[in-house]
């Protein structure tokens, strides 16, 4: 049995996986199409894409369950099958670890709309789809749950809720951030900074903080995410950055990043005190598979120095 994830980054930071949803593609889903449907419809293909991730050293993968609250499986006609879904997404990502074993992060995005007084969704129906969703990632025995792609406090409050009510053991909120655009910072959507938002996450009891996807966050922007989070938070950080920026290439959305413009990157947020390091959208397992390369190199020769930081950053 895995000891609690947030025990296990006292002793080493952990590697994380990469895209879900550009793999999906890859594999033949189509464009708009009911990716977390796969669980139950084609299950050894998602399992393969996550086995590749495993293979690849990933010691966390995360569940294909990114729209899988009932708000976003009724726009394909799926909404009675939020448990199913879900639970066949932590079996899954379960098989793809193997004997190896590994922390199985249970994934919630974003519901995909906005709540009165700006759109047409109740915040008490919000709030029941997180917690519905949450709660069929805890009893299928996810390590974790992860609230990732937040742009609003209120939503990701909501969700961060929903998961402790259904007894994740381990919750981590992570935001998205835009570059401005004049290069001089980054703020989600809704114009929230990784101070406010480390604070907020920290006031409503995660257990870990983090950043992924976003506009413009590169390997070295999400370096200055974590040197943001760590001044106001001694919370470990997780760091999920694209491989690049999506353009549009005969009619397809490519990431261009290759393996070799992002690994150096690898290095530097694990000085800045990153304790788990994925990639979001257009990464793949070779992606991963260079990041371990990177971080086992790393943690061989400055292990004790990373513990030794992480200590003192836990006097914040």
């Amino acid at each position: 049995m895995n000891k609690r994830l947030q025990d296990a980054l006292k002793e080493r930071p952990l590697l994380g996986d990469g895209a879900m949803g550009t793999q999906l593609m890859l594999a033949g889903l189509e464009q708009g199409g009911c990716g977390e449907a796969w669980n139950l419809t084609h299950p050894e293909r998602v399992l393969a894409i996550q086995r590749r991730y495993a293979e690849a050293g990933s010691d966390c993968i995360l569940t294909n369950t990114f729209g899988g609250s009932r708000i976003m499986l009724h726009r394909h006609s799926n909404a009675g099958k939020v448990e199913a879904i879900n639970r066949a997404g932590v079996e899954i990502t379960r098989e793809a670890f193997g004997a190896h074993g590994g922390y199985v992060i249970g994934d919630i995005g974003p519901f995909g709309g906005l709540m009165e007084p700006y759109g047409d969704f109740l915040e008490s129906d919000v709030r029941e789809a997180f917690l519905e969703q949450a709660r069929a990632l805890v009893e299928a025995g996810a390590d974790a749950v992860i609230v990732e792609t937040q742009t609003s406090l209120e939503e990701l409050g909501l969700a961060i809720g929903a998961a402790k009510l259904a007894g994740a053991p381990c919750i981590i909120g992570s935001m998205a951030y835009d570059v401005t655009l004049d290069g001089s910072t980054f703020r989600t959507m809704m114009g929230v900074d990784p101070e406010r938002a480390a604070l907020f996450m920290q006031e409503h009891g995660v257990d870990i903080v983090a950043l992924n996807c976003g506009t413009g966050m590169d390997m070295e922007r999400a370096r200055q995410a974590v040197e943001r989070y760590r001044k106001v938070t001694a919370l470990p950080v997780m760091v999920q950055p694209n491989a690049g920026q999506p353009k549009l290439v005969n009619m397809q959305v490519v990431y261009d990043e290759t393996p070799d413009q992002m690994v150096p990157g690898v290095v530097p947020l694990l000085e800045a005190g990153a304790d788990i390091i994925g990639a979001c959208c257009g990464s793949t397992p070779e992606h991963i598979r260079e990041f371990r390369k990177a971080m086992d190199q790393y943690i061989e020769t400055n292990g004790r120095q990373w513990i030794a930081r992480k200590y003192e950053n836990q006097t914040l």
